[in-house]
C-alpha cells in the first residue's frame, strides 16, 4: 500500500510538471519565417517591351490611275531600281487616238479662226465707211444699223471660235495627261518588294468602295523601322529619341539598336471595336533602326525593348519586398471619410530591427525587371524582408521574425 501511494504521488507530480511545461511553451512567442536581404546600390534600367513588325520608312504602292490592259512589265520582284526607271506600260491605243482627235480639232478651229478674223476685219471696214457716209448725211440711219449688226455677228463668231480652241486645248491637255499615265516610272530609289500583276491583265482604277488594282510595291530598304504596339499604361513613359534594343524573330542571336522616332497621338482602332469599348488600348510607336542588316525584309516579326530610364548605383530593393498597408489616420473633428484607396493606403517595406519587423513607408523611383529604386525611406545596409509572399501578407509591426537563407537569383 505504501509503494502504491508513492507511485501515485510521483505520477501526479509528473502530470503537474507536464502541464506547467506545456503552459510555458504555449506562452512562448511565435516567430514568422521570412527571407531577409540587405539594401544595396545597383544599376537600374527601366524597359518597356512591345512587339510588332519590320517596315521600310518609305513604302510606295503603285496603282493604276486610268484603266487599261498591261502590255509590258519591265521589272521583276526583288529588282533594285532608281527613281525614274521604267516599270510597266498600259495599252495606249485609245489615248493616242484621243490625242490625235483633239489636235485635229484644234487645227480645224484655228483655220476657222483665220476665216472669222478676215470676216470681222471686212465688216469693221464696211461699218467705218458707212458711219462716214452717215455722218455726212449721204445714207440713212437704217443702213448704218445694218452694218453694225453685221460687225457684231462677225465679232461673236470670232470669239466663239476662240473659245472652241481653248476648250480643245484643255481637252488635249487632259488626253495627253491620260496618255502619260499609261507609262509607269519609279517615284523613288528602292526595291520591288511585291509585283502583283502579269502582262495581259487589266488594270482597274479605284472607286469609293473598290481600292483598285495595286500593280506593285516599291520600298526603300535603306531606312528600316519597327512598328510596335505599346499598352496605354506604358506609352506615357515613352519619349522621342529614347534608345531601344530590337530583336527580330528570324535572327534570334542578333540585337539591333534603334531610336524612337514616332509616338502615336491616339489609340489604335482595331477592327470590330468602337471608341466606347472598355478594353486595354494600344498606341503605335515607331523605332528607326540604326545600321539595319540588308537581310531584313518588310513584314518580319520583331520585339522592341525601349529603354525609358537608366540610373547608376542607386538604392534598390526587390519588387517583391513592396507591401501595401492601410494608413493610420488620426481622427479629428474635421476629418472626412474618403473612398479613394490611394488616400487610405501607402506603400512601404518591412525592415528588421532587433529581430522584429517594422513597416517603413518609402518613395519609389524607376523600376527595373526585378528591382525597384527607393528614393527615400531606406538606408544602404539595412535588413529588409523580401518574402515569401504569404509571410509578407500576414506580417505586422513588432512581429518576431526568423530569417531564412534566400535562394540565389539573378537580379537586374
Amino acid at each position: 500500500m505504501k509503494k502504491k501511494r508513492i507511485i501515485i504521488i510521483i505520477a501526479v507530480i509528473l502530470i503537474i510538471g507536464l502541464i506547467i511545461v506545456l503552459n510555458l511553451s504555449s506562452q512562448r512567442e511565435k516567430s514568422v519565417k521570412v527571407t531577409v536581404e540587405n539594401v544595396t546600390k545597383t544599376d537600374l534600367t527601366s524597359i518597356i517591351s512591345a512587339s510588332g513588325e519590320i517596315k521600310p520608312k518609305k513604302n510606295v504602292n503603285i496603282s493604276a490611275l486610268i484603266p487599261g490592259r498591261i502590255v509590258k512589265i519591265g521589272v521583276k520582284e526583288g529588282d533594285e531600281i532608281k527613281a525614274g526607271d521604267f516599270l510597266l506600260k498600259l495599252d495606249s491605243t485609245q489615248y493616242e487616238a484621243n490625242t490625235e482627235r483633239d489636235r485635229a480639232f484644234i487645227q480645224s478651229s484655228q483655220a476657222e479662226l483665220i476665216k472669222t478674223e478676215m470676216t470681222l476685219q471686212k465688216n469693221r471696214s464696211f461699218y467705218d465707211r458707212q458711219k462716214n457716209l452717215y455722218d455726212n448725211g449721204l445714207i440713212s440711219k437704217e443702213q448704218l444699223e445694218q452694218a453694225k449688226v453685221q460687225l457684231d455677228i462677225s465679232d461673236a463668231s470670232n470669239r466663239s471660235v476662240r473659245f472652241q480652241i481653248q476648250q480643245a486645248q484643255a481637252s488635249l491637255k487632259s488626253t495627253l495627261d491620260n496618255l502619260s499615265k499609261t507609262v509607269f516610272t519609279s517615284p523613288i530609289d528602292g526595291v520591288i518588294t511585291s509585283l502583283r500583276v502579269e502582262e495581259g491583265e487589266m488594270a482597274i482604277i479605284g472607286t469609293m468602295n473598290n481600292p483598285g488594282t495595286v500593280l506593285m510595291t516599291i520600298a526603300d530598304l535603306s531606312v528600316m523601322e519597327v512598328e510596335v504596339e505599346v499598352d496605354e499604361t506604358d506609352v506615357i513613359g515613352v519619349q522621342l529619341g529614347q534608345t531601344a534594343d530590337i530583336r527580330v524573330d528570324a535572327f534570334p542571336n542578333q540585337t539591333i539598336k534603334g531610336k524612337v522616332t514616332e509616338i502615336g497621338s491616339s489609340a489604335i482602332q482595331k477592327l470590330g471595336t468602337t471608341a466606347a469599348t472598355q478594353e486595354s488600348k494600344d498606341f503605335k510607336v515607331v523605332v528607326t533602326l540604326e545600321n539595319p542588316s540588308k537581310l531584313l525584309k518588310p513584314g518580319l516579326s520583331a520585339s522592341a525593348d525601349i529603354i525609358t530610364a537608366e540610373k547608376k548605383q542607386v538604392l534598390a530593393v526587390p519588387i517583391s519586398a513592396l507591401v501595401l498597408k492601410e494608413k493610420k489616420i488620426e481622427a479629428t473633428a474635421t476629418t472626412e471619410p474618403t473612398k479613394d484607396k490611394k488616400d487610405t493606403e501607402e506603400e512601404g517595406i518591412y525592415v528588421v530591427e532587433n529581430s522584429r519587423a517594422k513597416f517603413v513607408p518609402v518613395k519609389k523611383g524607376i523600376m527595373g525587371e526585378l528591382m525597384i529604386e527607393i528614393v527615400s525611406g531606406l538606408n544602404e545596409g539595412q535588413n529588409i524582408v523580401v518574402g515569401p509572399y504569404d509571410a509578407l501578407r500576414q506580417l505586422k509591426d513588432g512581429v518576431l521574425i526568423k530569417p531564412e537563407a534566400k535562394k540565389t537569383e539573378e537580379k537586374k
